[in-house]
């Protein structure tokens, strides 16, 4: 069930609503407990430390983003290499952040939710 703070944040964006329930009920069946919290850019998932994020980053030039779509970003120690990631920046040292464009519920898929799956271990590690 989707918190009214998460309808507030996708006010400008309902149709991009869907996408982000998709992720969060498949990260729910991924890994183990976590919280979420509502912020103005972006909606953090934390166990110890925040592991992903949804927003609306704007990682690709306007013209190659679609009209509907969420950013997840995760956070690694190692960075990752696929035509996926749109973005890999090491925030800080053995800390990679990356982002991934969805814009179409099948591309949360295994591939997606198992590097979320390894944040959620690199941030319950650290």
């Amino acid at each position: 069930m989707i918190n009214q703070d998460a309808l507030f944040f996708f006010g400008q964006n309902p149709a991009a609503l869907p996408l982000f329930e998709a992720f969060e009920g498949r990260l729910q069946q991924k890994v183990g407990e976590f919280s979420v919290r509502v912020q103005k850019t972006q909606i953090t998932y934390s166990n110890r430390y925040v592991f992903a994020c949804v927003s609306f980053l704007k990682v690709r030039k306007a013209r190659q983003r679609p009209p509907v779509y969420i950013v997840v970003t995760f956070g690694l120690d190692h960075p990752l290499e696929s035509p996926r990631i749109d973005a890999a920046v090491e925030a800080s040292p053995r800390r990679w952040t990356h982002h991934v464009l969805v814009s179409d519920v099948k591309e949360i898929d295994e591939e997606l939710l198992n590097w979320v799956q390894q944040a959620y271990q690199f941030s319950a590690e650290k």
